[in-house]
């Protein structure tokens, strides 16, 4: 079965009106600070009660090919790919798996612990890595340029604080934090215009990326029914029913194919913070 949904959130104009637009090094955490608090850490999960969730997102009939990213402006970055070049990522398929799809734990979860430390998002030979991350609401979120040249992070959610800071050379890093959950959080460069990442927000740690196999596997989950959803950014979001017992696997996967291109994908109209100008402007979501 198949759910879409939309989340917006009107009073975020004036929410997000108040962060302020990095510069210099970009190495501060300001915005951090001054985002709250982590939340509390719920009390420890009993071990002999949980159990693990593992599946795949299975991708049928032909793949979608994907469009080549110019680089030629930023020829150290190209110089990374090789003879092929850098290809977009919005769909990567190999073997029948799908990649980058976030699944979690969307009904079911009360309490949970907090999130164990930090999450981290790069900037890799002008890509951001990972391009779908996953996070807990409050955790700490390591952003780091591994590139010698200007990149600037311009995260524009709708429920949470957006921010939008300079990093113009290699090794610096500046710590992030959402303090709600939001799925997804859409993230941009814009000196380059095809570096996009997306972070899912959640308030338990029960969530996961699949990889380039389109594995994933949810480990330390408590006993019990719940829901999950798979959300990628081309084909929209999925659900499923999942029952897990204590010190057992068990299973979810979730089909994908071409047919699902254009999907509504779950983001509401996003807050753009413009770098240099702290002036808000909104850009609709197809």
């Amino acid at each position: 079965m198949r759910s879409h949904f939309w989340n917006r959130s009107a009073a975020l104009l004036a929410v997000t009106a108040m962060a302020a637009c990095g510069g210099g090094d970009g190495g501060s955490s300001e915005a951090a600070d001054d985002a709250g608090e982590a939340a509390p850490a719920a009390a420890a999960v009993d071990p002999s009660t949980v159990g693990t969730i593992s599946g795949m997102a299975n991708f049928g009939g032909m793949v979608p090919t994907m469009e080549a990213i110019d680089m030629a402006a930023e020829a150290d970055c190209a110089a990374g790919y090789g003879a092929d070049g850098p290809m977009a990522q919005n769909v990567l398929v190999s073997d029948g798996g799908l990649a980058n799809v976030f699944v979690y734990l969307s009904e079911g979860v009360s309490g949970a612990p907090a999130a164990s430390g930090a999450a981290a998002l790069d900037q890799v030979n002008c890509r951001y890595t990972p391009h779908v991350l996953g996070v807990q609401s409050g955790q700490d979120i390591e952003i780091s340029n591994s590139d010698n040249l200007l990149h600037n992070i311009n995260a524009t959610p709708t429920e949470n604080r957006g921010f939008n800071i300079s990093q113009p050379r290699a090794g610096i890093t500046s710590t992030q934090r959402f303090q709600v959950a939001e799925v997804m959080v859409p993230v941009r460069c814009d000196v380059h215009g095809w570096m996009q990442a997306y972070i899912g927000v959640v308030d338990h740690p029960y969530f996961a990326v699949t990889g380039a196999d389109g594995s994933y596997s949810i480990a330390n989950v408590p006993a019990g029914d719940y829901t999950m959803t798979a959300w990628h950014e081309e084909f929209g979001t999925m659900t499923a029913n999942v029952t897990v017992t204590a010190g057992e696997t068990a299973m979810a996967s979730f089909d994908y194919n071409g047919e699902m291109t254009g999907a509504e994908v779950p983001m509401g109209d996003a807050l753009v913070l413009e770098h240099g100008t702290n002036r808000i402007r909104v850009e609709r979501t197809q």
